[in-house]
């Protein structure tokens, strides 16, 4: 394998004969071997990077290349190496767990017997066991997206499309899921992640990469971008709304970020918090505004993506992985 196990340079996606670029002159480097983070606000187009990636999707200019094969020129071979695993599960009701991973092997022009004994193999890995000839109408969803992951790995692609792996699942799930991810790394596969879950960067992710409106517009270690919004984080909960909302124009100038507020909370992202958090309450006292609680303190991935993109994790959403010009016209005709 290459150094780099994606590499993307200038590339740009457009819709609507041009006049939507989902992809604006987009280039950077995935390392072998490794996570990396692809993240954005619904519609900044990681999906569509996703897709061109995996040669679902033409790109309109640039080049990409995965595992050294150019994904426009050589796409049979960017096939053989990659596994794609979808925001939605897709296996097929009407079989077993056993019979959706033999027919993604037979489907590969796999040898017959190696995909048995992978498919059992895979199914042992992801505790799907116990499951493998029960019809997959009755999984719940975090054993569908396990067998979905599974299925990506049939042919044992060294490199891995992750797009929102996670998504519906409840928090168990995600944590059995986050520990196989962690396990393949560790056996040498490498790792495109994108995801609506920043504390899931930050765990499985050691580089990241920030979209939005289909140009990058922070990328680094989850480390660096925190260092980005400063040391502490001041957190002041109001008695109302309308106290917080009085309160925000008074504390504008105590830190080099927009206040976030939201209901009766206003977070600041501050380098020196004793002393900020002191001045903010004398402020908040001579003005007779009724506090009712503080915190400090340090910076999450959250901070960042908010403070960059202007979106709040909890408002990224798997609409994205509708073209751009569709959901147009989908607005349109609402």
């Amino acid at each position: 394998m290459p150094e780099f196990a994606v590499e993307v340079f200038n590339l740009v996606r457009t819709y609507s004969d041009g006049e939507v670029r989902a992809l604006d002159d987009v280039s950077l480097q995935v390392p072998t071997g490794q996570v990396f983070g692809l993240l954005g606000p619904n519609g900044s187009g990681k999906t569509t990077m996703i897709r061109i990636l995996s040669t679902i999707l033409l790109p309109t200019s640039g080049s990409a290349t995965v595992a050294g094969f150019d994904v426009v020129k050589q796409p049979n071979q960017v096939r053989r190496h990659i596994g794609l695993a979808g925001q939605n599960a897709t296996v097929d009701e009407n079989l077993t767990g056993f019979e959706n991973l033999r027919m993604v092997g037979l489907l590969n022009h796999l040898n017959k017997s190696y995909v048995v004994a992978k498919s059992r193999q895979l199914l042992e890995d992801f505790g799907l066991s116990h499951a493998a000839n029960r019809t997959t109408t009755t999984y719940s969803g975090g054993m569908r997206r396990r067998l979905d992951l599974a299925a990506a790995l049939v042919a044992d692609p060294p490199i891995l499309f992750l797009d929102e792996p996670t998504t519906g699942l409840d928090p168990q799930s995600r944590q059995d899921l986050w520990s196989i991810i962690e396990h393949l790394v560790e056996g040498g596969t490498t790792v495109l992640l994108t995801t609506q879950y920043l504390d899931e960067a930050d765990r499985l992710a050691k580089q990241l990469v920030v979209l939005d409106h289909g140009k990058i517009i922070a990328e680094g270690t989850s480390a660096q971008l925190k260092a980005q919004m400063g040391t502490t984080v001041l957190a002041l909960t109001f008695t109302s709304t309308d106290a917080a909302l009085r309160a925000k124009p008074l504390l504008a100038d105590l830190s080099a970020h927009p206040a976030n507020i939201e209901g009766t909370v206003i977070e600041l992202t501050v380098e020196d918090g004793p002393n900020v958090t002191a001045d903010a309450l004398r402020r908040i006292d001579a003005a007779a505004i009724s506090l009712s609680g503080l915190a400090l303190r340090e910076p999450s991935l959250d901070d960042v993506f908010l403070n960059l993109t202007g979106h709040k994790a909890e408002d990224l959403s798997i609409d994205d992985e509708v073209p751009e010009e569709q959901r147009g016209r989908r607005k349109a005709r609402a």
